[in-house]
């Protein structure tokens, strides 16, 4: 079943939350050991939660649009009392005593967290295989990496663990993972989702977004976790039309385009092949494709790869033996700090640190962050001229199909190049996702992206509805 459906049947009474719980906890015994999507499975607070919600529908009240439903969430949303590691050393065993609003909101909403995904150390990464608590498997072929960093999530979804899950997206973390594992991924428009309670990588970047294995179960999630929040000061002030009342109006007449630099050189020619299929998929449905152009998209890996870690260095700075997770005594409080670094953080967030620390260092502040973000804006500028002449564009969301376990891990280079057709929507801050649209030549599931103008995910969705629809 479904998110939607089995909220429809809990609230009816047709179907008991506790059920649905049981079903997910059963399966996630099952199958997690050979995926390892979990870091931590909550099912004692799962059962509960799930026998609360029984019990606001015997008593004729409404739980909620998501009652009953397991959801999985990265393991960078802070749950309050609940461990929150970001899959790293330094936080092993942290319990925030909060909750992130997106969980707060979730719960209100009647969804029933099962627990903690598998992830990228601080969401840094393409692949999930840099977690202090080893590496999550693709559930299409356990030899594959699932995509990252919110690999965990993906898994989850598609290994059936949990009908939808949240992750974050600072790079394409959300919508790499998704087109790897064959899932639904949604990166929304910077500020329609709030931010309170993410742990943060690089703060202008960041957005929390759901998995599904639909397209209606992901426009759920999100009309239920986006709109405005007090608590998060980039969060957008107005409350925005719902995503599901949109999803049923199709694309005629809309102005589609596909955007060349993100869909040419170095990919995939399978995947570029199920690109071409979309295409027709969306033309015969009365859209309008055109090829488009933003020349400086081709930057946007090198400006993202200084810009994320300047972010990092300043957001990681706190994490110093003093207040957080992991302490490892020395003789003084910088020989402390020192040594509780270097045991806390693995090697891709070392190394992302220092590249960041060495942008913002005196000297080399304009030569290479100021002309990051110079760069940025250019690709802002290019993006808002083409928004004149389209209503979305469209690329891969992948360049190829999920790769093997350890294939790119010597190779930091490679694996930057996973998220080459996804930062440049995360440096605009607009909306983008990643719909399933077939396989490629090794059957391992190809994903388009979707991208629209910041607010347009209402149009957005109605692209996705209609090409999952034609998929039959």
């Amino acid at each position: 079943m479904t998110a939607v459906e089995i909220a429809s049947a809990v609230r009816s009474g047709q179907k008991s939350a506790r059920s649905a719980v049981e079903e997910h906890l059963e399966a996630i015994a099952q199958g997690d050991a050979d995926i390892h999507a979990f870091n931590l499975v909550t099912a004692e607070q799962a059962r509960i939660r799930a026998d609360e919600i029984d019990a606001q529908v015997a008593a004729g009240n409404d739980p909620g649009p998501l009652a009953g439903v397991p959801v999985a969430l990265k393991d960078n949303l802070c749950t309050r009392g609940v461990a929150t590691t970001c899959s790293s050393r330094i936080l092993e065993g942290w319990e925030p005593p909060y909750s992130a609003t997106v969980v707060e909101r979730l719960r209100e909403a009647g969804a029933v967290m099962v627990g903690k995904t598998n992830m990228d150390e601080f969401a840094m990464g393409s692949s999930t295989e840099n977690s202090a608590f080893g590496p999550t498997r693709n559930p299409c072929d356990p030899s594959r990496v699932p995509g990252g960093s919110s690999g965990g999530s993906a898994a989850a979804v598609a290994a059936g663990f949990a009908p939808f899950a949240l992750g974050s997206d600072t790079g394409g973390s959300i919508r790499q993972p998704a087109a790897l594992c064959g899932v639904v991924g949604v990166k929304p428009t910077y500020g329609l989702v709030s931010r309170y309670g993410l742990v943060a990588f690089a703060s202008s970047l960041d957005q929390i977004g759901p998995f599904a294995s639909t397209v209606t179960d992901a426009a759920a999630v999100l009309d239920v976790i986006s709109g405005p929040d007090p608590k998060d000061s980039t969060s957008i002030g107005e409350t925005q039309p719902s995503v599901s009342e949109s999803l049923a109006e199709g694309v005629d007449g809309l102005r589609v385009g596909v955007l060349g630099e993100l869909s040419g050189n170095g990919i995939a020619p399978d995947v570029a092949a199920r690109l071409r299929a979309a295409v027709d998929a969306l033309e015969s449905a009365g859209a309008r494709v055109a090829k488009a152009s933003v020349p400086a998209a081709v930057y946007g890996l090198s400006a993202y790869y200084l810009i994320a870690p300047a972010e990092a260095s300043s957001n990681l700075a706190r994490y110093d033996g003093v207040r957080y997770g992991l302490r490892v005594d020395a003789s003084s409080t910088p020989d402390m700090n020192t040594a509780t670094r270097s045991a806390g953080f693995g090697d891709e967030v070392k190394r992302r640190i220092m590249i960041g620390t060495y942008a913002l260092s005196a000297g080399y502040y304009d030569a290479y962050y100021g002309k990051a973000q110079k760069v940025r804006t250019l690709i802002i500028n290019e993006f808002a001229s083409a928004w004149e002449q389209f209503d979305l564009l469209l690329s891969p969301t992948s360049p190829t199909t999920a790769f093997s376990l350890g294939e790119r891990t010597a190779d930091p280079m490679a694996m930057y190049m996973s998220d080459v057709c996804t930062v440049p929507v995360n440096l605009t801050g607009q909306a983008a996702m990643s719909v399933p649209y077939g396989v490629g030549d090794d059957g391992l599931p190809v994903g388009v992206q979707i991208m629209a103008p910041a607010l347009g995910e209402p149009t957005m969705f109605r692209a996705a509805a209609v090409l999952e629809a034609s998929m039959g």
